[in-house]
């Protein structure tokens, strides 16, 4: 039985390598993929039983999965990884989709496998990807999960005050759990956040929450200072467009 990992990160890919190794014995072949476009390539290819899909991803989310291959044509099963917050985890359970939960341990691979290979040929995985896909999109999904050091916090995003690029990490400032260093970089956090209207990037370097804005200072170019009292630089390209939405605040 072939089985194929997609994710962008090395070290996970070669981290679920290893436990799917050790703990099915059932799949005899893993081939690894490091972004949507060349998995999906890889299973036209291949034809593998199980696909372990990360949602998180650049360019194509693992959700788009099926605007670019047609899965009635292919028998396989998806087991997605993920470092989503509790609210995209009960979309799963609902949706009746398998996940593994970032960091990965042996005996949720080994249970997600033997669930995949009990369902292969009898899913409905078009309905349930859709199911998911409006679940996440629920207004109830308030929630988005930060790998640290430590494991992953869960954080509302009401509750963030500003996101700082740290190389390919992030330092996320929170009211209720201080400043979280997140293994994910800057952009990670602009695709995950677009479509939530406080969060706005007026650097480069930042991505802030207009609910937290402190000040803003004429002076030096002109910057702003969050409710942390950390400073924020505006690029000259968006100084105006920052300005425009201050102004409408409230």
């Amino acid at each position: 039985m072939k089985a194929l990992i997609i994710d962008d990160e090395k070290k996970a890919r070669h981290v679920l390598h290893i436990l799917v190794e050790e703990n099915c014995p059932k799949i005899t072949q893993i081939f690894e993929a490091d972004d949507l476009i060349s998995g999906v390539e890889l299973i036209k290819k291949e034809q593998p039983s199980i696909v372990f899909l990360d949602i998180e991803m650049p360019e194509h989310s693992g959700l788009e999965i099926l605007n670019f291959i047609e899965k009635e044509v292919y028998n396989f099963e998806i087991i997605f990884t993920t470092a989503y917050s509790e609210y995209a985890i009960q979309a799963f359970q609902l949706s009746a989709i398998d996940y593994l939960l970032k960091p990965v341990r042996p005996s949720q691979v080994k249970e997600a496998v033997d669930k995949a290979i009990a369902f292969l040929g009898n899913t409905q995985i078009n309905k349930r990807l859709a199911e998911l896909k409006t679940s996440l999109q629920a207004s109830n999904f308030k929630k988005i999960g930060l790998p640290n050091a430590d494991g992953i916090k869960f954080v509302n995003f009401t509750d963030i005050i500003m996101l700082e690029a740290d190389g390919m990490y992030t330092n996320v400032s929170t009211t209720t759990d201080g400043s979280i260093l997140v293994s994910k970089p800057l952009k990670f956090f602009v695709d995950i956040l677009n479509d939530i209207k406080t969060f706005y990037r007026p650097h480069r370097s930042h991505l802030i929450n207009l609910s937290y804005i402190k000040e803003y200072i004429k002076k030096d170019g002109g910057y702003i200072v969050m409710e942390n009292d950390k400073t924020v630089s505006i690029s000259k390209d968006k100084k105006e467009e920052f300005l425009t939405i201050v102004q409408n605040i409230g």
